[in-house]
């Protein structure tokens, strides 16, 4: 009801009218005020002055009228224009200078006045009341601090919007939008593909919530928060809107970003106001997406000793999550992909107890999540979901995602009326390596120091065991790359030495084939020098592969405040060792291309030609790949393990026989069982069996 209604309010016009309001009524003020001060005299002259002097003023003829106040015996005369010099002197006047005069009886006052009327002294007298004036007085006092007041509360009125939520009176309100039972998110776990293991502990806590017996019963308790942990793109998100969607309890999402405010103290306040509702309509669960920007460690970043707005703000949710007072039936569920930088407190246990941690798919959870993706498109039956898996390995949820729809949009590119296999590879190449350049001018002489260089990466990687296999090899530029080679590869769960060296021996193929072949070498291989050189100083100073420094591991230089945890003796070690270990691969990928030139040069001469080979070319030149891929390993394994498994499974008419003896002493013991005489008393009744299940 009150949301339908807010929504169905004019918010803006309102708060536009309540704005004129405070100018009207500022407006009106400001009239009040220079009228007030015009009729009252406020900006006009006056002096006192005796009885004596006004007698003299009536009689020399300078007083134009007179006012006489019988409650307070004082009388004001009004001087005319032309002497007021003469009794007033230089200076601004006013619009109408008086005498002020005390005055003692009235009656010899009025003999003198009336005798003055009928000599044309004066144009006359007046008496005026002391209730006008105390009416006049109270109007001049109150009435403008009663306008200050209203003009203070339609001020505040209007910046607060009206007690709308906005505003300097709601700016520690919180901003959790609130989804109730009714309230459809859309999503659910059926929406969630891959990720197994995080849905499984998310389940848990969306079945707790529904069937809390079914826990306490045993003596658990309800888990005070879950933090989900992983890369950009993994679902993170996702799997909390599937939580609001199956959960069937209120549901609060905010940001970690919304406590921030630019007063002190609004995040700590917004904090306990969210803790708040929760625990009025508990149960009920609270997502805080991007935590880290309220729960980021204390003491690494200090206010120089000011008030950090961010640790009290932390301090708050610490409090409120697990502090002196309870907080029973609410479940904080939040999000990061920089768990490194969340404060220790945050992280115990009491406060977030599980730690989810959602990392990118595999190979199969990458298949359910392109089978989710594809839902929507129109694809050609045809299409190999096992290859495109395979295709794009390191891919988070949002970057599978991204594959289908810009498949879609290629295809559409090209009036299309399905999405084919083609649509998609071409996408991945989009993603991975940019667009397509084909405008891009080249010489003769570039185009096949390129096709060279590209060769020279399909030829090494071809006769080296543990590299990945070749998919296609282009020399079409994209992105910032000049050419490239597409491998296909293979998710290992751990990485050899071997492999690892193999890896780099391809990445320096194209450098060693321009240096054989072309004479010269060129800045094209600096991507590849770059990998190479990282992945060297890897093997050496984190996986300690090194002849001179082995089984040593030096962790990453941001633990150590900047400081290397290791002498320069040690550091000019490594630098040699990764030299060493650099040059020895370029040695090798010289002497692979050096055995197969004749090969490696009609490869680089079909790749000049037609710009984009496939991995049916390569093996028509090269012959086939003499070393299996770690896939067809994998497979060879599993036919092995299946034969196997049928050759010792029993045949089915021994499993028959097994049956049919089986069935027949089961009978047979059945028919002793009713013979045997049993005491009724150790056998519970059907009904009590019955009463017992219940």
């Amino acid at each position: 009801m009150d949301t339908n209604k807010n929504n169905n309010q004019p918010k803006m016009p309102k708060f536009n009218m309540n704005w004129i309001y405070i100018f009207v009524i500022i407006s009106l003020v400001l009239i009040f005020f220079s009228s007030s001060s015009h009729g009252f005299g406020n900006s006009s002259v006056s002096i006192d002055k005796d009885y004596t002097s006004f007698i003299n003023y009536v009689n020399k003829g300078y007083a134009s009228k007179v006012e006489i106040n019988k409650d307070e015996s004082t009388l004001k005369m009004y001087v005319k224009p032309e002497h007021q010099r003469e009794v007033f002197g230089q200076g601004n006047l006013g619009s109408d200078p008086y005498v002020k005069v005390d005055i003692g009886s009235t009656d010899n006052l009025e003999t003198f006045l009336n005798t003055a009327v009928q000599q044309k002294k004066i144009s006359g007298f007046s008496y005026k009341n002391n209730d006008s004036s105390l009416l006049t007085n109270i109007l001049i006092n109150v009435l403008p601090w009663v306008l200050i007041i209203l003009v203070w509360f339609w001020l505040m009125r209007g910046m607060s919007g009206g007690g709308r939520g906005g505003g300097i009176f709601s700016v520690g309100k919180s901003k959790a939008k609130l989804y109730e039972k009714s309230q459809a998110v859309g999503i659910t776990f059926k929406d969630v593909a891959g990720q197994e293991g995080a849905k499984q502990e998310v389940q848990e806590i969306v079945d707790f919530l529904k069937n809390p017996k079914k826990y306490t019963e045993l003596g658990g308790k309800i888990p005070k928060g879950a933090l989900l942990i992983g890369p950009p793109g993994t679902g993170k998100t996702l799997l909390a809107k599937a939580v609001a969607g199956e959960a069937g309890v209120p549901f609060f999402s905010m940001s970690g970003s919304d406590f921030v405010e630019m007063f002190v103290g609004v995040g700590a306040s917004r904090v306990r106001d969210v803790f708040r509702q929760a625990k009025e309509k508990a149960p009920c669960i609270i997502f805080i997406d991007e935590i880290d920007a309220v729960g980021r460690a204390r003491s690494k970043n200090p206010a120089m000793g000011g008030n950090d707005e961010r640790e009290n703000t932390l301090n708050a949710l610490l409090t409120e999550m697990d502090g002196f007072g309870t907080n029973s039936g609410v479940i904080v569920l939040a999000a990061t992909n920089r768990a490194d930088m969340l404060d220790k407190a945050l992280m115990r246990a009491g406060r977030f107890d599980r730690q989810i941690h959602v990392d990118l798919p595999d190979l199969a959870e990458r298949k359910a999540i392109f089978m989710v993706h594809l839902r929507p498109l129109k694809y050609d039956k045809s299409l190999d979901v096992d290859f495109l898996a395979r295709q794009t390995p390191g891919f988070s949820g949002a970057d599978i995602a991204n594959v289908c729809n810009e498949a879609a949009l290629i295809a559409a590119r090209h009036n299309k009326k399905e999405v084919t296999s083609q649509d998609f590879l071409d996408a991945v190449d989009r993603i991975v390596g940019g667009l397509e350049k084909k405008t891009k001018v080249m010489t003769a002489e570039e185009k096949r120091s390129i096709a060279i260089h590209e060769a020279g990466h399909a030829t090494v990687s071809w006769f080296c065991k543990h590299a990945n296999p070749l998919v296609k090899v282009t020399i079409v530029p994209r992105g910032q790359a000049l050419g490239a080679a597409w491998y296909l590869p293979e998710e290992r769960v751990i990485t050899t030495k071997e492999e690892m060296l193999d890896e780099m021996c391809s990445l320096l193929g194209g450098r060693a084939a321009e240096d054989l072949f072309v004479g010269e070498i060129s800045t094209g291989a600096m991507n590849d020098l770059e990998r190479a050189t990282k992945s060297a100083y890897g093997m050496i100073a984190y996986a300690g592969m090194s002849d001179k420094l082995p089984n040593i591991c030096y962790y990453n230089n941001q633990d150590y405040s900047f400081q290397k945890p290791y002498s320069e003796s040690t550091a000019q070690v490594m630098d040699s060792e990764v030299l060493k270990m650099i040059n020895g691969q370029y040695d090798r990928a010289k002497q692979i291309l050096s055995e197969h030139k004749e090969g490696h040069n009609r490869l680089a001469q079909l790749l000049f030609e037609k710009e984009v080979i496939y991995t049916k070319d390569v093996e028509e030149i090269l012959g086939k790949r003499p070393f299996k891929s770690r896939s067809e390993e994998i497979l060879e394994e599993n036919e092995k393990l299946d034969k196997a498994k049928a050759a010792d499974a029993p045949k089915l008419e021994d499993q028959s026989d097994a049956v049919k003896k089986a069935q027949a002493e089961y009978e047979a013991s059945a028919d002793g069982a009713k013979d045997t005489p049993v005491d009724n008393a150790d056998v519970p009744s059907q009904e009590n069996d019955d009463n017992n299940k219940d």
